[in-house]
């Protein structure tokens, strides 16, 4: 499957598209809309909050479970995101994408979450979806077949006023660019010369599955992303920038999570 993304500056145009979404067939455990702060939605809402303590995954999940088998609407999970705060996402591919964000969603519905319809979960997009999400945006996101059918949600989110995940990547980027160019000269290196490797580097470090991790664990599979540019790019400088830009993302993100805890 392939995630299809849009961008709102207002819920209320992300509720439209979603309503367009589930007009033209969508189902409901292949789309999500993440908004952030609590609900405004009226529909039924379970708080959860990450760090749990241990044992109160399986007590969430039973309560979970109730929700989803009573609620006459879509379930509504509300979670704290490291680096990004209070959010709320529709259903389980909402639980999901915020597990995989690093929000403690434990047991959804009995279990369900660990089966939901996570291929092609979107994990390497999921800091410019926190992104738009502190500068107050909603996202919308559905689970497409294949191209084809990613092209037409494509055209209908763009129908309904949404900025692609593409657009809003770059704006992240152009905010930080100043100041990793500086930070990068301070090495006695030309950010406009490795910018790539350096920001692909950063990039790297925001991926849900090695954010948080400590360096030495993800050593290997660094090493293993720099061998994979180097032929990709023969001849290429990419060692360094890669790992410059890789540090700077781990020292990017921990200071958001440090941010976010201290609000």
């Amino acid at each position: 499957m392939q995630a299809v993304t849009g961008v709102f500056r207002s819920e209320s145009d992300a509720q439209g598209a979603l309503a367009a979404m589930r007009a033209n067939g969508v189902p409901e455990d292949r789309i999500t809309l993440l908004t952030p702060g609590k609900n405004g939605t009226g529909q039924e809402s379970v708080p959860i909050v990450a760090g749990e303590q241990p044992g109160m995954g399986k007590a969430v999940g039973a309560v979970l479970g109730t929700a989803v088998g009573l609620s006459g609407g879509p379930l509504i999970v509300a979670a704290l995101i490291p680096g990004v705060g209070p959010i709320t996402a529709i259903g389980l591919l909402g639980g999901a994408i915020l597990a995989a964000a690093g929000a403690s969603v434990g047991a959804v519905a009995g279990g369900k979450l660990e089966n939901a319809m996570t291929e092609g979960l979107p994990e390497d997009e999921l800091f410019v979806y926190e992104d738009a999400l502190r500068k107050g945006r909603s996202v919308l996101i559905a689970l497409a077949d294949d191209q084809g059918d990613a092209s037409r949600l494509g055209h209908l989110l763009k129908a309904e006023g949404a900025e692609t995940v593409d657009a809003a990547r770059e704006q992240w980027w152009i905010g930080l660019r100043g100041a990793e160019q500086e930070h990068y000269s301070a090495f006695g290196r030309n950010l406009s010369e490795d910018e790539k490797f350096y920001r692909l580097g950063f990039e790297s470090a925001l991926h849900a599955r090695t954010r948080c991790k400590e360096y030495d664990q993800v050593l290997a599979e660094m090493t293993v992303d720099i061998e994979e540019l180097e032929r990709r790019y023969p001849g290429a400088q990419v060692a360094e920038p890669f790992r410059r830009g890789y540090e700077r993302g781990r020292d990017y993100y921990q200071r958001l999570c440090g941010e976010s805890k201290a609000a």
